[in-house]
């Protein structure tokens, strides 16, 4: 699925190398956070408009009791517009299995109540959700960020809870990275270069299926033709070390979102080259060989051992 790249939000880091904060989400299970309040997080859903598509989500996953009970949580909660931005529909959720749509909500769900104040500032702040899986929180002078996706209205409170209004779905990662791409009709050209490269000296697929976490800038089938190779023949036909070369251009050895990137910013990426970021209008990215940039169309795709950004280009170092 692409998303349309809307708006970056410029991190405070100035420097290329992405790091994962140490830093921990602490909570705020105050008692004096809820007195007055009668409302629970689903009262906070069902009386918003802008919640309905949420609202339809919680019903068929079967989760409206759950949110509407006695505990703590914290839900950073898409409205309709972050669901129309992400592509995921009223027709899409009615398509998706009772247990999917769960584990997609579970994966917004965190198992205690954080308010903004309470999350330090940080980059990447690794933290389990109630789905068992993780997502990664942000914070610095442009806000909160989890997986890249920017927190549009924070600290909306209720008996049992906490509500972040979020500018995206938060999908949960398909599997690794290989794993990724390979779900996705629009990187087949990718997905074959990959297994030609790792049949030379360097095992490209054994990388990006390993431990992380990466960053991958996926071109996709057009960006392929574009290069030169009108055909997944002619990806079989290349050099193994040359597409290695190519692709190990196309990655970094940090899990960096879109939040992480910052105009002018230089990233070094896993062949030891560098790349240059420039964001405006679009977010490009250009490599040392291009006459052009390349425009980031689609970004913050999670993976189990990293995220990839696809690219309507192929870089070239």
């Amino acid at each position: 699925m692409k998303t349309k790249f809307l708006n970056f939000a410029k991190s405070f880091m100035a420097v290329a190398v992405i790091g994962v904060s140490t830093f921990q989400v602490s909570c705020s299970d105050n008692d004096e956070d809820v007195v007055g309040i009668n409302k629970s997080i689903v009262d906070v859903v069902v009386e918003s408009p802008s919640f309905s598509t949420l609202e339809s989500a919680l019903i068929k996953a079967n989760l409206t009791s759950t949110l509407n009970g006695n505990g703590s949580f914290t839900v950073f909660a898409p409205d309709n517009e972050s669901f129309e931005a992400s592509g995921v529909t009223a027709s899409v959720l009615q398509s998706l299995s009772v247990d999917k749509v769960k584990d997609i909500l579970l994966y917004h769900t965190l198992s205690s109540r954080v308010n903004s104040a309470s999350i330090e500032t940080g980059v990447n702040m690794q933290v389990k959700t109630a789905s068992g899986k993780d997502v990664f929180v942000t914070k610095n002078s442009n806000g909160v960020f989890v997986n890249g996706w920017k927190v549009k209205q924070a600290d909306v409170m209720a008996n049992n809870g906490i509500v972040h209004t979020i500018e995206r779905v938060l999908m949960p990662p398909a599997g690794n990275l290989v794993e990724v791409t390979q779900g996705n009709s629009d990187l087949t050209y990718l997905v074959a270069a990959v297994l030609r490269a790792s049949e030379g000296s360097t095992n490209v697929a054994q990388t990006l299926s390993g431990g992380g976490p990466l960053t991958v800038f996926a071109p996709t089938n057009a960006a392929f033709i574009e290069a030169g190779f009108p055909t997944i023949a002619s990806i079989n036909a290349a050099d193994p070390n040359t597409l290695a070369s190519i692709l190990t251009y196309h990655v970094l050895s940090a899990r960096a979102f879109s939040s992480d990137l910052t105009n002018g910013q230089t990233l070094t990426t896993l062949n030891g080259e560098t790349l240059a970021v420039a964001l405006g209008a679009n977010a490009t990215l250009k490599g040392k060989s291009n006459t052009s940039a390349s425009t980031i169309t689609g970004m913050n795709i999670m993976a189990t051992n990293g995220v990839v950004h696809i690219i309507n280009k192929v870089l070239l170092p």
